[in-house]
């Protein structure tokens, strides 16, 4: 959506190779040579890791109580069900706390809890939702307050609930400050010495072990039958807020989100249903990529511009109508999210064209009293993309500013923001997505200190774009067996990128503008300085490169080009090259 021309050209990198690792792999596991090459350029280096990242299974997932404090958690729980205290579910507002919170809920509900559930709101303070929140747990006589994707950097917040009698299991992944709340237990894989495995697991997979951890519990105690309870059934709540959470698709993740995506396909939750329907979603298809770019965004608008909670009650609620009503809701707020988007990303624009020096710097930061504080995240992860910088987008109400922070591998975000705690209200987050506030009156000062940090720890290499490939592949070896082999490699998603192929093409004609922005290509492979055209022409799609179509209608061009293979099923399946950049390079 950005009308910002490409500051520059993204930077190939090209695979690493080891040709004994490639064919130990080819040996062991009988896969295609491309497929094996992948691997050794994903940084595999042993048969084992190979085995494990190919054909892990539920049984693999690592035991919930290697995770610190999780048996001082299922003893509160166990004690609140054995008591019939009333639990305070207290989740945060995107789509990782709400599937978490809808898990939780749903799963102790199951079991004989009573339970309750509320959700912060975007808008108002971090301070002011868990005073919210602990005065809606007095008003139930909730003597319990787990919180789900939130909690780990609010520790004098949480002191307050429990001087008044509440009892509090913090559940986060999030970067733990130098304070950790003093409570019940808390559950998170980032703590400092934390033995659990994995320290990938997003919100709802924290959520997701807990549930696990009560279940052993109560089953070893001979107070549920195995039988009862299958876990399985939340696995597509926590696909949902894995992929939506950008959770890295590796090691245990990689284990949920892929047996979560079976039962996203077949899940019974009406809501689910009626929002996929809505969302155009073929369920036989479904993809980690449907998930982020179709669900996702949806569910994501209510704690943007609307109330979260009712993102829970979508995944929560039986009746059908009213499932039918609320998806048709989520879509129309959804479109309005769109529609603010576009919005603030012309504003945006507008900045940096009337400020040209803001792009002399290694970091961007904006700020403004128009900007929605829901729709900032994905201002501020788009304009980070598009240049390859850290990027802070702020938006200012009440003197008062709330920011959202992106940013690349090369300048963790965190430390930086502990340098400047001085001058912040309160920070939290990840080391490249974060979130901050601020008083209006120290916002030019964090801004020189947040870039002059960025200026002096990044090179111009390092703000360059780039793309990674991982194989040269040869047009023969494009068919549709070796794309059945490539979804050996899914679930897509981050930290588990679509492989990027790449080889030397020439145009059989001039490439065709469609769809106004983009250009198809008609494509034979060019090998050894020859074409051969004995072997069939490929069609290949790029995005967004029209405006390039002048440029490649010269005669003898050849191509380098680099894509990803997909099945195109319009009018009959075909092999087509999703084209994400080209070189072009005229012969002699």
């Amino acid at each position: 959506m950005l009308s910002w021309k490409n500051t520059n050209n993204p930077l190939w990198i090209y695979p690493k190779k080891d040709q004994s690792l490639r064919d130990s792999i080819i040996k062991e596991f009988k896969i295609h040579p491309v497929i094996a090459q992948i691997l050794v350029n994903r940084g595999f280096s042993s048969l084992p890791d190979i085995h494990d990242y190919l054909y892990a299974k539920l049984p693999d997932l690592h035991d919930p109580f290697l995770m610190a404090e999780m048996p001082q958690a299922v003893e509160r729980i166990c004690k609140a069900l054995n008591e019939g205290e009333n639990i305070l579910i207290y989740g945060d507002n995107d789509v990782d706390g709400m599937t978490g919170t809808a898990l939780l809920t749903e799963f102790l509900q199951y079991i004989g809890a009573n339970v309750f559930f509320y959700v912060s709101t975007r808008t108002a303070l971090r301070q002011r939702l868990i005073v919210e929140a602990l005065e809606y747990a007095i008003k139930n006589n909730c003597k319990l307050l787990i919180t789900v994707d939130c909690g780990i950097t609010a520790a004098e917040e949480i002191a307050q609930v429990v001087k008044q009698g509440v009892d509090v299991i913090v559940t986060d992944h999030h970067e733990p400050t130098d304070t950790i709340p003093h409570c019940v237990a808390t559950l998170n894989p980032k703590l400092l010495n934390n033995p659990y495995p994995n320290r990938h697991l997003t919100g709802v997979g924290v959520a997701f072990k807990l549930a696990h951890a009560v279940i052993n519990q109560l089953v070893a105690e001979n107070k549920i039958s195995p039988k009862k309870v299958d876990l399985k059934r939340y696995l597509d709540l926590v696909a949902l807020g894995t992929i939506s959470d950008m959770g890295a698709l590796v090691g245990e993740n990689r284990i949920l989100v892929r047996y979560g995506l079976r039962q996203l396909r077949k899940t019974k939750r009406i809501g689910l249903l009626k929002l996929m329907t809505i969302s155009d979603i073929d369920l036989n298809e479904l993809s980690a990529f449907d998930v982020a770019s179709k669900i996702a965004p949806r569910l994501n608008s209510l704690g943007r511009i609307d109330d979260p909670e009712k993102g829970v009650k979508l995944l929560l609620i039986r009746n059908v109508i009213l499932a039918e009503k609320m998806a048709i809701e989520l879509d129309l707020n959804n479109s309005e999210r769109q529609k603010i988007e576009r919005l603030m990303t012309t504003e945006a624009e507008a900045i940096i064209a009337m400020q040209p020096e803001i792009l002399t710097h290694k970091a961007i930061v904006l700020h403004s009293e128009k900007w929605h504080p829901g729709i900032i995240a994905i201002l501020s992860a788009r304009i980070s993309r598009h240049y390859n910088k850290p990027v802070i987008v702020i938006a200012v109400a009440n003197g008062v500013g709330k920011g959202s922070l992106r940013s690349i591998p090369e300048f963790p975000l965190l430390p930086h923001l502990k340098e400047c705690s001085d001058i912040l209200l309160n920070f939290g987050g990840h080391d490249f997505a974060a979130g901050l506030t601020v008083n209006e009156s120290n916002i030019e000062e964090f801004k020189q200190r947040f870039v002059q940090a960025a200026d002096g720890c990044l090179s111009e290499n390092d703000v360059m774009s780039k793309l990674h490939l991982d194989s040269e592949v040869h047009f023969d070896e494009l068919t549709f067996d070796f794309i059945e082999s490539i979804r050996l490699l899914e679930p897509f998603g981050n930290g588990n990128y679509p492989p990027v192929l790449y080889c030397h093409a020439k145009q059989a004609w001039p490439p065709k503008v469609v769809g106004k922005t983009h250009l198809k290509f008609y494509l034979f492979e060019h090998i050894n300085g020859e074409v051969n055209v004995s072997e069939r022409m490929l069609e290949g799609i790029a995005f967004g490169r029209a405006a390039e179509s002048t440029g490649l209608r010269k005669r003898n061009l050849s191509l380098e080009i680099a894509f990803t293979p997909e099945v195109n099923n319009f009018q009959g399946p075909s092999i087509q090259l999703m084209i994400r950049d080209f070189k072009p390079q005229v012969i002699d």
